[in-house]
């Protein structure tokens, strides 16, 4: 394309060849990319392309629409429209499956991509199987023990545990209400009658009285 052209033989030939509407900013679009047309260039260029008779122009809302001069074409008549239909319907159909076996594809590139590679299955197979390994050997361990606890001794051992608890309680509540009885005519107060009898607490031993 010359300086001197100034894009309008471009632009005539995209017009033609695609032989439908376009506003000056819909050619700039298709155009810049590919030929570096400037907004301002691509105006003055369909302007003049108008003034010169190569293409139409129609204004609509105030905006110039451009289109190919038809008369350029010849006649087509309805045998060879209805065959164009039939065409562009199973072109569009074409398209359409085309595009389906497209995104099928794409998808069973992205599940492979993310799909673990030979090696990666590989070393988590080694790791899988020496944890296997690890699980054996314990499980070995246990069965080999010799201090294995019925579930009868189990059972005796929780339940004298629960008499233990429900004891305990008793005998800190009993010891709680003398302790409040004395204290109700003693002169010093609580920690100091505690230390003068010599009674350690619970707390004083940090403990705390299970739940049964």
């Amino acid at each position: 394309m010359s300086k001197k052209d100034n894009g309008t033989s471009v632009i005539l030939a995209y017009l033609n060849e695609k032989n439908r509407p376009y506003s000056s900013q819909d050619v700039f679009c298709n155009l810049q990319k590919q030929h570096g047309l400037g907004k301002t260039a691509v105006v003055k260029a369909m302007d003049l392309l108008a003034l010169e008779g190569k293409i139409k122009e129609k204004s609509y809302n105030k905006q110039k629409i451009y289109f190919a001069d038809q008369s350029q074409f010849k006649d087509v008549d309805d045998v060879e429209l209805k065959a164009m239909d039939a065409q562009i319907s199973q072109l569009s159909a074409d398209v359409q499956s085309i595009t389906q076996s497209c995104r099928q594809l794409d998808a069973e590139v992205k599940e492979l991509n993310s799909a673990l590679r030979t090696e990666e299955v590989m070393s988590e197979i080694k790791e899988l199987k020496a944890e296997c390994s690890g699980y054996k050997a314990r499980v070995e361990k246990i069965k080999s023990a010799t201090n294995h606890v019925t579930p009868e001794e189990r059972e005796k051992v929780y339940t004298d545990r629960n008499v233990y608890v429900k004891e305990w309680k008793k005998r800190k509540r009993l010891a709680s209400d003398m302790m409040d009885s004395i204290l109700e005519g003693y002169p010093k107060s609580k920690k100091q009658f505690l230390e003068e009898v010599g009674v350690e607490t619970d707390e004083d031993c940090k403990v705390v009285v299970p739940s049964t």
